[in-house]
């Protein structure tokens, strides 16, 4: 080929390579965006965007000390002498914000310490405000890194469900009231109801049977409709074709209402038994197919020799139809994993990990910072589980669809 025509070819190809390349940028630099993010800080998750994550610029809490502290006391905090505050000896007197609050709360020649602007009413609002004020002191006074820092709190805070003011760990170490009313401040927090950690075993007690119920219950129909002959096995593989496009938004209400009289409600057979419902229409399809287009002969061959039909499924069609097992397996975990809906309705008393984000929110709308981390707990292991198997899903996806 000349080297005339390699070009013509090259640039006919342009642009499905620039469509696949876009896919791949927005697949990636949000997940990316995601994945740093659940690194920084509180603070700097709340100013700055996720690309400002090294930058030697981000200062968290620095904002806050502008707008309340700066015009008195100087950007770099050394405006009045007698109240330095990078100062390190200033900066041990104020561990907590609580302290800062009080302090503030001292009258300075019989006027109000903070003018314009004031500190909120609220003692919460203004401890919000204060935690980085404090950390940006602590940051002036060399006790802090005052660049853009990485932190593992979000991960904390979501695994034990913490929405305190500050994060976990330090209202733990500094033995915050309110935080040790709700936590323990050990490992058993882990486990909390209120987090992300007893949300990932209740989504592994779900998914796991979910899967492999139907699987189980699909390969028996699937064998039964490619090698049986019954009556109205066309009609009734039709009938199951089309349940397909059923939603299953219509069925909800009754089903939770069937539920609740037959004492299945928020419980996890009863999840089980609704995702396996819905779930195995597709699923004898697939597997249908597929074993389906295993060659007559072999079967015929197995069945002369006196074996009977559990026998040439168990020891013949299951080891052959592998591959579609495992495609379907990957299809249907991931479809319960990244469930919200039928977990909302079914399971609302042992929330999964699609609902317990939801909770993380308080009814204010903050403590977002902590979903970063939240949302890449929940769907890390759907990405491991993809990627270590997209071949199978491939060539699952493809089943039956070729003979030969």
């Amino acid at each position: 080929m000349n080297p005339l025509a390699k070009l013509n070819q090259s640039l006919r190809r342009l642009p499905l390579h620039l469509a696949v390349i876009l896919m791949c940028l927005l697949w990636v630099i949000p997940t990316l965006g995601l994945f740093i993010s659940s690194f920084r800080t509180r603070q700097a998750v709340r100013e700055t965007g996720w690309w400002n994550a090294f930058s030697r610029a981000a200062v968290p809490g620095q904002a806050e000390y502008d707008t309340y502290c700066a015009s008195c006391h100087g950007g770099d905090g050394t405006q009045i002498a007698n109240a330095n505050l990078a100062d390190p000896n200033i900066g041990d007197q104020f561990t907590r914000s609580i302290n800062l609050l009080v302090e503030l709360k001292k009258p300075i020649n019989n006027a109000p310490h903070l003018v314009d602007p004031q500190l909120p009413a609220n003692a919460t609002q203004a401890q919000a405000i204060l935690s980085p004020i404090l950390n940006y002191m602590h940051a002036l006074a060399g006790k802090k890194e005052t660049k853009g820092q990485l932190t593992l709190n979000n991960y904390v805070d979501a695994l034990v469900g913490y929405k305190g003011t500050a994060d976990y760990l330090s209202d733990c170490d500094n033995k915050v009231a309110s935080t040790l009313a709700v936590f323990k401040c050990n490992t058993s927090d882990l486990l909390s109801e209120a987090g992300m950690g007893r949300a990932f075993i209740n989504t592994v007690i779900v998914a796991i049977p979910s899967t492999l119920i139907p699987i189980f219950f699909a390969a028996l129909a699937a064998y039964a409709f490619a090698w049986l002959d019954f009556k109205g096995r066309q009609w009734l593989f039709a009938v199951l074709v089309g349940l397909q496009i059923i939603p299953l938004q219509m069925v909800l209400v009754p089903i939770a209402r069937l539920y609740v009289n037959i004492g299945l409600q928020s419980s996890f057979l009863g999840i089980w038994l609704f995702h396996t419902g819905f779930g195995l229409p597709y699923a004898i399809y697939l597997m249908r197919n597929f074993i389906g287009s295993l060659p007559r002969e072999i079967f015929e061959s197995v069945y002369l020799d006196g074996a009977s039909h559990w026998t040439a499924f168990r020891r013949l069609a299951l080891p052959l139809a592998m591959p579609a097992i495992a495609s379907l397996g990957i299809f249907q975990f991931l479809w319960i994993w990244n469930d919200f809906l039928v977990a909302k309705v079914f399971l609302s008393t042992k929330p999964v990990l699609t609902v317990q984000i939801t909770n993380l929110i308080d009814p204010l709308g903050g403590n977002w910072n902590i979903l970063t981390g939240a949302a890449f707990l929940s769907f890390i292991i759907p990405m491991i589980v993809f990627f270590s198997f997209q071949r199978y899903f491939t060539r699952g996806m493809l089943s039956g669809s070729v003979k030969g």
